[in-house]
């Protein structure tokens, strides 16, 4: 028991650190490089497991796995559920004395995000370390061997159990994800179960020690974020050259006075712009730039044959490719909804987003902006 409340004081200081440090690494998204979104994945681990016991290390190694699946909820915290186990070693002092018997345990994890913790949230660090701890349920069977060995000695087994042993265990572990692509992960754990006294069917005055060394891969689940196509603008049609005329012979008149006239106004097409600027991360429209937008509105009203093509940015400097791409589309879908709603036609509208495949402005923070080209008359 003593063991079992070391651990668990052990655990519960370093998620307290983790709690202290999730303000700041869950702050608003304004004020990070990169949006986390909550996802699941799957684990699937095999390896060596080891039972403490009164002979070499060696006599007790035994084969283990586990499978489960996880459920990221935040930057720093998640939830594992899954299933481990296989088979688990005993031994007494007598010749030929080790004995096995097989086990299945349930589990439920918390887990602790180090990377995230100590190193601020990066979507695609390499090397992820994690740590966990939670409770299991653990079903030992096919004792046969230990029952044998009982039988035919007179060694006793104080807690020897024959069908089986149903007991609760509290665990804890740490390992670490290590980067392969977007959704795979080679993974390495290291983890380590108490139970009942009664596990293996001696009596020590203590608990017994079920530890694991585990290598797997870890998958993510659910839709990938893809870049999403950038729209072409539409394009006025290039004019076409006319065919050249015959030229009609020129006959000789009689030439008039000039009449002196004024020169004819020539009217140009002219294209005006309007930039409304985004904090980092962010589509929502502040009211500074609501402003911008509202006098776009009253122009496009009072000249009902001009229309606005709206292409959104992201700065190169923060964020992923995709998630610029996303948030990009974004800024400009919210001026279009702005413009929509005051009752501008969607014909009139023309969206584009281009994440960071351009910088219009040297400053980074104004590439945080949906450019509004407006072409009127």
């Amino acid at each position: 028991m003593k063991s079992l409340t070391t651990l668990a004081t052990a655990a519960l200081m370093l998620l307290s650190a983790g709690t202290v440090s999730a303000q700041s690494a869950n702050a608003p998204a304004e004020n990070n490089e990169n949006a986390f979104h909550p996802y699941w994945s799957l684990q699937v681990q095999g390896g060596i497991g080891h039972t403490v016991g009164e002979t070499k290390f060696g006599d007790l190694i035994s084969p283990a796995a586990s499978l489960s699946f996880s459920y990221q909820a935040s930057k720093l915290f998640g939830i594992r559920a899954g299933v481990s186990g296989w088979q688990a070693k005993g031994a007494v002092v007598m010749p030929d004395g080790k004995y096995k018997f097989n086990y299945l345990q349930g589990n439920v994890d918390a887990t602790l995000d180090l990377g995230n913790l100590f190193g601020g949230y990066k979507p695609r660090r390499v090397v992820n370390p994690y740590l966990f701890v939670g409770v299991g349920v653990n079903g030992a069977f096919n004792n046969d061997e230990a029952v044998r060995i009982s039988e035919r000695t007179d060694l006793p087994f104080e807690y020897l159990w024959t069908d089986n042993k149903v007991s609760v265990a509290g665990r804890a572990g740490i390992g670490a994800n290590f980067r392969v692509s977007d959704r795979v992960a080679i993974n390495a754990e290291v983890n380590s179960n108490i139970l009942t006294d009664k596990f293996n069917s001696k009596k020590a005055e203590n608990v017994d020690w079920q530890s694991n060394l585990l290598v797997g891969l870890t998958i993510r689940l659910g839709k990938s974020q893809k870049p999403q196509p950038v729209p072409v603008e539409e394009e006025l049609p290039t004019p076409q050259p006319q065919e050249e005329q015959p030229v009609a012979p020129v006959q000789e008149v009689e030439t008039q006075p000039a009449v002196e006239t004024a020169p004819a106004e020539v009217v140009e097409e002219k294209q005006e712009t309007t930039d409304v600027f985004f904090t980092i991360n962010s589509s929502y429209i502040r009211p500074a730039e609501m402003q911008k937008v509202n006098a776009l509105i009253s122009h496009m009203k009072e000249n009902p044959e001009c229309r606005v093509l709206l292409t959104g940015y992201a700065d190169k400097a923060t964020g992923t490719p995709e998630v610029n791409m996303r948030i990009s589309r974004e800024r400009a879908q919210a001026v279009r909804k702005a413009l929509q709603k005051a009752g501008i036609a969607p014909e009139r509208i023309v969206v584009a987003f281009k994440g960071d495949t351009e910088q219009p402005f040297e400053v980074i923070s104004e590439n945080r902006v949906c450019i509004c080209l407006l072409e009127a008359k």
